[in-house]
């Protein structure tokens, strides 16, 4: 066994991150003498909560950048004088390599070169401990009794894992080419305290605090291994120490589980039944049955697993009980394949106050050295606002129309799609090209004048409406991407459960009961269909309101156009205020139903009178009955009530139908 090595000046890459946060919290917390320089760039799975522990010690220091920027981490080693480098820093999310694995390639791989190569130039770094995975190996025999040894061969079967093993022989190359005093990890799989809820233990445990579903890839027959991260925190001590440069470490553990156990043993710690809240989804890609390692020889350096795995899923679950809003909006990483969350350029906002790498400060600490922070460099800019690029469908339609000027406005680069709907080839070739973080759906055929023309062109409808949406969802679905859609809640009428005048609006749960015209039925049963699509948020939009009286599908156009109307009372949605919010929406990656209305209702008399009295002095209108109404349309109306307390909930600042401002901008006046 090789002398005990005592580091002086370490760096440790993504410490903002899991596992890298305990390692380092453990060894501000054992080890004052030695000083611990971070440097992550807060990516999505990043926050500097995880090291609250290590913030206020005198040997600790943040940088805020990233292991691409070459002059920064030059700068780096030179000025902290760093003579040890523990690299976490990757991307590890298998699901979202399959939609983004040139980021993958990105950071884990040139990454890596380019930390190798700065401590090849400045000669003193004397370990260099590289933290990779024991997904390298590929699958392991199901009736395999010896594990994966470390000089076993690396077959991976994944994009993460093909980066990863790629980085190792970069880490290989630079030991043998240059003499690099190299040591490298590969771990099982690791869980416990603030870990991104994307992996499948903190996910699983927060949908079932809220009693949700357990979504479980394939038949949930895959097996692995899992560590607690105290133990694996404590591993890492162990290797810095003990290692021996040139050498590989499994980190592992003997005790396999299937995926499946897993589930019914965190749904057992919530008493849930497992048969009604575990559901078996679609399988990922090549879902390596299973991962086994002979961890013999971290054993024979004096490591042993602690924690039984029991113990540490109680105090996982204890954690994640008592702080729910760790990870601020995490709903999109609770998809069943979260591919959708890694979108290049997009990185977690600062939730501490940091300095930009523009300034600098000084502060003298215990070793009396300067604590600057590194200034930029120009490859390393200071955080922006996420990147976003919008495909929006329904170029020539209103509400399409005016989702691109309010882009434009907001500065959202954006595009329209070219493909036609029911063109699957097509759209892909869209998503493609433009290569969008959000997917809008604008496009629509209601019919004109109106929808009575849907009653003789259904197969144009079935072709757009139908085909067509659930089309670009599965597409959007496969590319890791978030569909907004604007659907109608004229899928509903009024009912004994929600009668009129009632104030009893239908929810986001209620099943469509209405189907008086083709076109209800058909968007009703689309929305049927939706609700199988984890990718896609449904807007329930109802007699579109706005500014503009010259649009024909504004409503207040629609109804003055005719001398006889029935007086009813029906949610509507006043445009200029709704539509900047689904693009809010899209931003927070929120899914599912939503009643896009403003609370409440007004009547269509209550319309026609501000338009009289405020519009047009002479206007003149004749109220009659729905059955009346009934005998000179072909398709039957539909008049009902949404309940939008989820939307107001979510957005506060939503007014509800009677004090809306839109009237202002159209001289109108409830």
């Amino acid at each position: 066994m090789a002398t005990r090595y005592t580091p002086k000046n370490i760096l440790i890459t993504g410490a903002a991150g899991f596992i890298a946060s305990h390692v380092c919290n453990r060894l501000i917390r054992n080890y004052p003498d030695y000083k611990i320089v971070v440097l992550d760039r807060l990516d999505y799975c990043s926050s500097l909560k995880n090291l609250d522990p290590s913030r206020s010690s005198p040997n600790f220091k943040f940088i805020k950048g990233d292991i691409a920027s070459a002059d920064l981490v030059h700068f780096i080693l030179q000025a902290e004088s760093i003579d040890t480098i523990m690299h976490f820093a990757a991307q590890t999310h298998v699901d979202n390599s399959f939609g983004n694995s040139f980021e993958f390639t990105k950071n884990n791989v040139y990454g890596t070169h380019v930390l190798l190569e700065a401590c090849k130039v400045t000669g003193q770094v004397k370990r260099f401990i590289h933290v990779s995975t024991d997904e390298v190996y590929g699958e392991t025999d199901e009736d395999a009794m010896v594990g994966n040894h470390e000089a076993s061969q690396l077959l991976p079967t994944n994009p993460y894992s093909a980066t990863k093993a790629g980085a190792e022989m970069l880490v290989m190359a630079y030991g043998r080419s240059y003499g690099l005093p190299v040591i490298t990890t590969r771990g099982n799989n690791v869980y416990g305290a603030n870990q991104f809820p994307e992996k499948l233990i903190p996910k699983f445990i927060l949908l079932a605090m809220k009693g949700k579903i357990l979504p479980v890839h394939g038949d949930g027959s895959n097996v692995r291994t899992y560590l607690y991260c105290d133990d694996v925190a404590e591993a890492f001590e162990v290797i810095l120490h003990r290692g021996e440069v040139g050498h590989v470490y499994n980190i592992g553990t003997k005790k396999e589980r299937r995926v499946i156990d897993v589930a019914r043993d965190i749904c057992r710690l919530f008493n849930l039944d497992p048969e009604d809240h575990i559901k078996f989804v679609e399988n990922r890609p090549f879902n390596d049955q299973r991962y086994f390692l002979d961890d013999q020889k971290l054993k024979s350096l004096g490591w042993y697993e602690r924690t039984t795995w029991e113990e540490g899923l109680r105090k996982t679950m204890e954690w994640y009980v008592s702080n729910p809003d760790w990870w601020g909006d995490f709903s999109g990483a609770l998809l069943p394949h979260p591919r959708m969350l890694m979108v290049p350029g997009i990185e977690r906002l600062s939730d501490a106050p940091v300095r930009s790498n523009l300034d600098s400060t000084h502060v003298t600490n215990k070793f009396g050295q300067s604590k600057m922070l590194v200034p930029s460099s120009k490859h390393n800019l200071p955080s922006q606002k996420p990147s976003l690029k919008f495909l929006i469908y329904g170029r020539t339609g209103w509400i399409g129309g005016l989702l691109g000027k309010l882009c434009e406005k907001q500065g959202i680069a954006f595009e329209y799609g070219k493909g036609r709907l029911e063109q699957r080839s097509q759209l892909v070739a869209d998503i493609q090209t433009v290569k969008p973080t959000h997917v809008f759906n604008a496009a629509n055929v209601i019919g004109k004048p109106n929808v009575d023309w849907c009653e003789t062109h259904r197969p144009e409808i079935i072709r757009t409406n139908v085909v067509g949406t659930l089309t670009l969802a599965d597409v959007c679905r496969e590319h890791g991407l978030l569909m907004i859609n604007y659907a109608t809640g004229c899928i509903f009428s009024y009912d004994a459960t929600h009668p009129l005048g009632s104030g009893i609006g239908f929810k986001e749960e209620d099943r469509p009961n209405f189907t008086g015209s083709f076109y209800s039925k058909t968007k009703g049963m689309v929305e049927e269909f939706l609700r199988e699509f984890d990718n896609v948020c449904t807007l329930r939009g109802r007699m579109p309101i706005s500014s503009d009286l010259s649009r024909p599908g504004n409503f207040i156009k629609k109804i003055t156009t005719h001398k006889k109307v029935i007086d009813i009372p029906n949610s509507m949605t006043v445009v200029d205020e709704l539509l900047p919010i689904s693009i809010e929406m899209a931003k927070r990656n929120l899914r599912g139903i939503w009643n896009f209305t403003n609370p409440g209702v007004v009547s269509h008399n209550e319309v026609l009178q501000m338009y009289k009295d405020y519009i047009d002095p002479n206007f003149k209108w004749v109220n009659f009955s729905v059955e009346e109404q009934a005998k000179v349309v072909v398709a039957e109306r539909s008049n009902n009530e949404l309940d939008a307390s989820k939307l107001k909930k979510e957005f506060p600042e939503v007014l509800s139908i009677k004090d809306s401002p839109f009237h202002e901008y159209c001289n109108i006046r409830w």
